[in-house]
């Protein structure tokens, strides 16, 4: 597998630069060395990135792949004028193009997140990303009244990762529920969910995968066994078809596919914005 240094240049965090490029390489069977350079928002700071970039080609032979997201114009030019790497400006690329086709200038603002603070979405993101910490693995279960949605599994099923992620990428308030031994001798959900089934959305996954999973938590424990992950994964999805529950199995999904199947289902509106 071909190993690349890719470098990330960007005047704000350098998230959009590095998500952009981490979907175009995917399409690859390359195996990238990621080097992330935020705030690189003055000429000053455009020749380090220059020479680090440069530093690169020369020790690796081959030109780095250079993603950035400069909106000033003068670090841009020091970028494309002394860059040693095969540059892919995204702005260039997508934004200007998009201005001849509007009418219309950008606002080339630096950084994604200016004035963040004023910003309703980032505080309801903020106020979402507390309510699922607060109500992770049912450690909570007050104001479930509130949650867009409340998903529930058996330990180590994703449900964890999947609550954040849609906390922080889409502001949904994501409470999180292991389905455990006691619920499955009760053959009931627990009892404080029942109120909010409407809002249930179960994960399930393949008792080997479960098995990996936990024995890299607690190796040989009864906990990770394959016979104990066979009997909790078919409990579970017994128990969610009683109670006409929609699920999907995690197994082969990553959570970006999973959260989006979630949308799909409870709030389809936020897969339009």
């Amino acid at each position: 597998m071909t190993i690349r240094t890719v470098f990330f240049v960007s005047d704000g965090t350098g998230i959009t630069a590095e998500t952009f490029g981490n979907a175009v390489l995917a399409q690859f069977e390359i195996k990238p060395r990621h080097v992330r350079l935020p705030f690189t928002d003055t000429v000053d700071k455009a020749h380090q990135a220059v020479r680090q970039i440069n530093h690169t080609a020369e020790l690796e032979g081959v030109r780095p792949i250079v993603f950035t997201t400069l909106a000033n114009s003068d670090v841009l030019a020091v970028i494309e004028t002394d860059c040693k790497g095969m540059l892919l400006d995204m702005f260039g690329t997508f934004v200007r193009p998009l201005e001849i086709e509007l009418g219309i200038k950008s606002n080339h603002r630096i950084g994604r997140f200016s004035d963040v603070s004023k910003s309703k979405e980032y505080n309801d993101r903020i106020a979402a990303i507390d309510f699922s910490l607060a109500h992770d693995d049912g450690q909570s279960n007050r104001d479930l009244e509130s949650a867009d949605v409340i998903l529930v599994g058996v330990s180590r099923s994703g449900k964890t990762p999947t609550s954040l992620y849609l906390a922080m990428q889409h502001g949904l308030k994501a409470a999180n529920y292991p389905l455990i031994p006691e619920d499955f001798d009760r053959r009931q959900l627990p009892p404080a969910l029942v109120p909010h089934r409407k809002k249930i959305f179960g994960l399930t996954i393949q008792p080997e995968r479960l098995a990996e999973i936990r024995n890299e938590r607690r190796p040989g424990s009864r906990y990770a066994s394959l016979e104990n992950c066979r009997a909790e994964v078919g409990e579970a999805e017994a128990m969610m078809r009683r109670a006409g529950i929609r699920w999907l199995s995690t197994t082969t999904k990553s959570i970006e596919e999973i959260a989006t199947t979630i949308l799909q289902e409870v709030r389809p509106e936020r897969l339009t914005y």
